[in-house]
């Protein structure tokens, strides 16, 4: 793991940008269960900022869906779907319940207490579903990290502030390899198809051309967020390098893969829920 002080250098390093680039193959994409057409809704349970509030998805019948294992990752195109855990501009540290009956959002706890960010999180901020980052795989491409044990994560970088629970249609952009006290910690950089300026941004070279600065924030955000409470910073793998959006949606099928082995049992579940 990197000391504190190397992650601070490596973020002065971010402010030149360079990127990873991959061809991209035909891929496969792995569903089950899934609910094709999700149209599902949000059902709030207990009060915000409490330690009993859950975000629900429901379907038509009032049946409670699964965020994570029941809304479909690939909507083809290369669009897939977004859930969000944390609307922009906001603090509260929301994250889906991955040990709880369909797995709802929840506000994420320490020693009983809410978890807040030190600072806003300046974009919308959550999952894709049908992914998970196995924590028994050692990737090599990213200095032998193992998962963290979660659905892959989306900054979603549109205008808009969305909902606790939304379900969004993206496109990816690019993916940065975040190490998260020793776990590698996917973020998909990615754009809803209904912001404004979402047919300008097709790889990493539009986020810069459109939305110049941005890929540099995510970064310094999510290398400093943990120092006030007293952690060590994080740090980013492939040579501090922004991949491109091919590796992006490798990153996307190999997690896709993964969750696919976890739903067989293919892999133990651990404490993690499958419904």
């Amino acid at each position: 793991m990197a000391t504190v002080a190397r992650a601070i250098a490596l973020a002065g390093a971010f402010h030149h940008c360079s990127h990873i680039t991959i061809r991209s193959p035909r891929r496969l994409y792995h569903s089950c269960r899934a609910i094709y057409n999700p149209k599902v809704q949000i059902k709030e349970e207990g009060q915000p900022q409490t330690l009993d509030y859950r975000v629900f998805l429901v379907d038509h019948s009032g049946k409670k869906v699964s965020p994570w294992h029941d809304i479909p990752l690939h909507l083809g195109d290369g669009v897939f779907n977004f859930v969000v855990e944390i609307p922009k501009d906001t603090s509260a540290k929301m994250e889906v319940a991955t040990d709880e009956l369909y797995t709802p959002i929840k506000q994420d706890t320490k020693k009983g207490k809410l978890r807040y960010y030190p600072y806003n999180i300046n974009w919308n901020y959550g999952l894709l579903p049908q992914t998970w980052e196995d924590p028994s795989f050692s990737n090599p491409e990213v200095e032998g990290a193992l998962g963290d044990n979660d659905p892959v994560d989306v900054v979603e970088i549109g205008e808009r502030q969305r909902r606790i629970g939304q379900i969004l249609k993206v496109k990816p952009l690019a993916a940065l390899a975040m190490i998260d006290e020793g776990e590698i910690d996917w973020k998909i950089v990615a754009i809803s198809l209904d912001d404004p300026t979402a047919s300008l941004v097709n790889d990493v070279d539009d986020v810069e051309k459109h939305f110049p600065g941005t890929l540099v924030a995510i970064r310094d955000w999510f290398i400093d967020y943990k120092i006030p409470d007293g952690k060590p910073a994080n740090w980013f793998a492939l040579g501090n390098k922004v991949a491109n959006k091919d590796y992006a949606l490798k990153i996307i099928n190999e997690t896709n893969e993964s969750w696919a082995k976890l739903m067989k049992r293919s892999i133990p579940a651990g404490d993690l829920s499958l419904l």
